[in-house]
């Protein structure tokens, strides 16, 4: 297994034409609220065709692979997003597309996943973080695409990093929602060279955070993770592979109480008209609490895909019980 290195502006500058056929360029919006510790922005990667910025790195670790390698299909383990990503991408090519999916994987995510023609198989959560470790299941046919560590993929996540360069050169801190630390490297790479003194800044929910809890020891330690609403980060765990390089990119971790989270997907309804899930709203909640600093503060609403009865609880003023 190749060591991870953060990807280089080339790199990314690549996937960004690679995905111009697939993904769009997502808006950056200010955050319509009074009162808030910093100019607050967001990067509205729930627009995507899936919902999700996962559409960013499946297509780009797809589209830079020899046809022939993926002639028999493609496949990945994911609780939803990146599993979407790769099933999007799949059918605009006309291959194959199997996804494992934990047993717990939202309803209204595995409903997206049918509509896209995946072939779903379900796995308990022992086996299904082993198909990540290892790279791939033996028993299934073609090209395993890694939710989080590929080179491939921390260049189409490091396009999200290059459009909001392009559009507030001046920013100071990006929040970033923190599962495997695929998207926060890929946008601290983009960083690293275009302005080195932004910080990037992960994300975290109170009941999962992973990150916060490596920081502290020095080292990835193995969490607890009980199931909520906030379903796209808290793996439980750093991954071993990626801690080398998000501890060289990322400067901090920002953990939020699950309260402020759904209060924060709520506020960016009412302000925006923006429904983020419970993982994209988790920088927003950050930054309102001062987290993120002054200045000018980009928050990643990496995803849109919340179920309905979620928000409607969220709404009237409820935490979603999941």
């Amino acid at each position: 297994m190749l060591a991870l290195t953060p990807a280089t502006l080339a790199e990314i500058r690549s996937a960004a034409k690679r995905l111009r056929a697939l993904s769009i360029r997502t808006p950056l919006l200010r955050l319509n609220v009074d009162h808030a510790p910093a100019e607050i922005f967001l990067k509205l990667e729930n627009l995507q065709p899936i919902g999700s910025f996962k559409l960013r790195p499946a297509g780009n670790a797809i589209l830079n692979t020899p046809h022939e390698q993926i002639a028999h299909g493609v496949y990945t383990a994911s609780s939803g997003n990146m599993a979407q990503g790769v099933a999007y991408t799949a059918r605009q090519l006309g291959v194959p597309a199997t996804v494992l999916l934990p047993e717990n994987a939202a309803a209204n995510k595995v409903a997206a996943l049918e509509r896209l023609g995946a072939r779903i198989i379900y796995m308990p959560d022992k086996e299904w973080w082993q198909v990540i470790n290892e790279h791939g299941h033996p028993d299934i046919p073609g090209k395993f695409i890694h939710p989080v560590a590929s080179q491939d993929v921390l260049a189409g996540n490091g396009t999200v990093g290059l459009e909001i360069f392009e559009d507030l050169p001046d920013v100071d801190t990006v929040l970033v929602p923190f599962g495997g630390g695929g998207l926060s490297c890929g946008i601290a790479s983009a960083f690293r060279e275009l302005q080195p003194n932004v910080k990037v800044i992960a994300a975290e929910s109170e009941h999962c955070a992973p990150l916060s809890a490596a920081f502290a020891a020095g080292a990835p330690v193995q969490l607890p993770c009980p199931h909520t609403f906030i379903s796209g980060i808290g793996i439980g765990r750093v991954l071993d592979e990626m801690w080398p390089l998000v501890r060289e990119l990322v400067q901090d971790a920002a953990v939020s109480r699950v309260q402020d989270i759904s209060d924060a997907v709520r506020i960016v309804f009412e302000k925006n008209k923006v429904v983020a899930e419970g993982a994209g709203a988790a920088p927003v909640a950050a930054a309102l609490a001062g987290k993120g600093g002054t200045g000018k503060v980009v928050c990643v609403i990496s995803s849109g895909n919340l179920d309905t009865s979620y928000l409607l609880d969220i709404l009237e003023g409820r935490v979603p019980q999941a």
